[in-house]
């Protein structure tokens, strides 16, 4: 989920693809400053919740991991 409000600058995965714990999932811009979001486990990804340059609200879900 988004930790703040913000726009997606970039989304750094697939769906399907095996991300690790700590690995760069997206980049949000908040306040003028890039935030990189990181996966918190070990895991394949499921769904991806949103779209380059959307404008997203705080807890909106991002991407989906099982």
């Amino acid at each position: 989920k988004a930790p703040m409000p913000g726009k997606v600058l970039s989304i750094e995965v697939e769906e399907g693809y095996q991300v690790q714990e700590g690995e760069t999932i997206l980049v949000l811009e908040a306040m003028k400053m890039e935030n990189e979001i990181k996966a918190p486990i070990q895991g394949r990804v499921k769904t991806i919740q949103v779209e380059l340059g959307q404008t997203i609200e705080k807890q909106t879900l991002l991407v989906e991991l099982e």
